[in-house]
């Protein structure tokens, strides 16, 4: 999916070899803009999260242009959002807004006093009375030289990692990156920090109230998606996925539908969903519904597991044009494969007796890769291939893959 996007909005994406939160994710940026790209210490960046809904975005990128004027002056920017409820959950800025830096029109710049966690409901009415209180919304603005500098004094195990290695050498040590947020190792010490309070309409989308904050209320001042049917519903989010949702005579509540997990809890109780997920990831019985999910993607397409038994795994598999899977076989299972769309290349190699073909499966055709039989599909078409497989085997698992040859260089995994 990220190549995909990449190659059609011709811009550059870089993942971190492993979670490491904000702080090492910044660093692991600033290393690749120097040494890679050649980017100049004084090169502005902004940092912000990928989940937030900001309206009108042309009165935003007036704030961002505004905040780069004062990132090149060598401070740490971040932007607050003026409150408009006592949310709970936000972490809230603290301004000195009896000292303000600068003033220039609708745009105001202060000192960050403190950072304050995501606060009770008591404490975040007693911020909003105030009127110096901002939303922590995530987002900054700083030049490369000014957070080196700051990772220099404040994070010393980080500077030490980014400017010892060279980017393809931070790459194989970035697990000696310590687990720590920029609001953490920089921006609740430094000296540097300003906040610049954004007047527009903000919602980083976190959980399912926000959701259902943002979207159009019908009459009964329900948010529905999908196949909803309500009697007497009032006040609640509804998300359907495949099965019909019927409700009767609830109000104030939030039900969401899944492929695999049906979640339903009162409106202001979302963001325990994350403690219900941590549970979850404990407990064995539980354990796969976190870590697997029904739909996976892959450099050339996507997956989605349909049905699972005894000994059998139904996929719908989706090839984008020109991609293909690596060669590989499989020990334990062999696979029935149904052209729904398009037109499959096929390989196969019989490992024993060294005879090879290569087919072309049409849309209503079919295909069967035997047991430990070297195989690939291929997508030589304009358009999706989409493909039926039904493995069926003692052992399913998406290890029990060997790979010989694969474009996307997985030969290791």
């Amino acid at each position: 999916l990220i190549g995909k996007e990449r190659a059609k909005d011709e811009i550059n994406i870089l993942l971190e070899p492993i979670k490491r939160n904000t702080a090492p994710a910044i660093a692991f940026a600033v290393k690749y803009l120097l040494e890679v790209e050649k980017a100049s210490p004084e090169t502005v960046l902004f940092v912000s999260p990928s989940d937030h809904l900001i309206n009108p975005e042309d009165k935003f990128v007036e704030y961002v242009k505004f905040a780069e004027s004062i990132a090149k002056e060598g401070y740490i920017i971040t932007f607050g959002v003026n409150p408009y409820t006592p949310e709970t959950g936000y972490g809230y800025i603290e301004a000195d807004i009896k000292s303000p830096l600068k003033m220039e029109n609708i745009f105001q710049v202060f000192k960050v006093k403190k950072f304050h966690e995501k606060p009770s409901l008591e404490v975040a009415q007693k911020y909003i009375s105030t009127g110096n209180y901002y939303w922590n919304s995530g987002m900054f603005m700083f030049s490369i030289k000014t957070i080196l500098e700051e990772f220099k004094a404040l994070s010393p195990d980080i500077f030490r990692l980014i400017t010892e290695n060279s980017f393809e050498e931070l790459i194989k040590k970035f697990t000696e990156m310590p687990d720590i947020s920029i609001d953490y190792a920089v921006m609740e010490r430094t000296e540097k920090a300003v906040v610049i309070p954004l007047y527009i309409q903000w919602s980083d989308v976190g959980s399912w109230d926000s959701v259902y904050s943002i979207y159009p209320k019908d009459k009964d001042n329900n948010v529905k998606f999908g196949n909803v049917f309500t009697v007497e519903t009032k006040n609640s989010l509804i998300v359907g996925n495949k099965r019909l949702i019927s409700t009767i005579n609830i109000e104030d509540l939030i039900v969401v539908e899944t492929d695999d997990v049906l979640l339903i809890t009162h409106r202001g109780d979302t963001q325990k969903v994350k403690d219900l997920v941590k549970q979850l990831s404990n407990d064995e019985k539980t354990r796969e519904y976190v870590i697997h999910h029904t739909t996976v993607y892959r450099p050339w397409g996507s997956f989605t597991e349909l049905e699972k038994g005894n000994r059998y795994k139904i996929k719908r598999l989706t090839v984008y044009p020109g991609e293909a899977l690596s060669l590989q076989l499989h020990h334990h299972r062999s696979e029935h494969w149904v052209v729904v769309k398009g037109t499959a290349k096929v390989y196969l190699e019989n490992i024993e007796t060294g005879e090879k073909k290569e087919i072309y499966v049409h849309e209503n055709e079919s295909i069967y890769v035997p047991k430990s039989f070297k195989h690939r599909l291929e997508n030589p078409g304009k358009i999706n291939l989409e493909v039926i497989e039904i493995q069926v085997g003692e052992y399913l698992e998406e290890d029990d893959i060997i790979r010989f040859e694969d474009k996307y260089k997985r030969l290791n995994n």
